[in-house]
């Protein structure tokens, strides 16, 4: 079976301190065996009409879509869903199963 991946694009309220929110993601996935692996970044091109205020996207990686649910079921993960939901505009979030073309060398 494919990984899984959980993507969020966030816009973030104004005057969101968003290295706390990052900080408090690190803490959470680092504790979380079911994560493989976790990236973000912001965006680097900057066209508004592109990105329409959507700043940050966040990359979660599983092995399968069990530890997806489990992921989205740990008390870690409810605890600070609503933390990180309090700060955001909105966002998009995507869960899919990932379809490699070119894996990383």
């Amino acid at each position: 079976m494919a990984e899984v991946k959980h993507l969020v694009v966030a816009k973030f309220k104004e005057g969101v301190v968003v290295e706390e929110i990052l900080k408090g993601m690190t803490e959470l996935v680092s504790t979380m065996d079911m994560v493989k692996s976790f990236e973000w970044g912001t965006d680097m091109i900057g066209e508004e009409m592109l990105r329409q205020g959507f700043t940050h996207v966040f990359i979660m990686t599983f092995n399968n879509g069990e530890d997806l649910a489990s992921y989205f079921n740990h008390p870690s993960h409810n605890d600070f869903i609503g933390t990180f939901q309090a700060v955001l505009e909105n966002a998009l979030v995507f869960d899919f199963p990932a379809v490699v073309i070119k894996a990383p060398s």
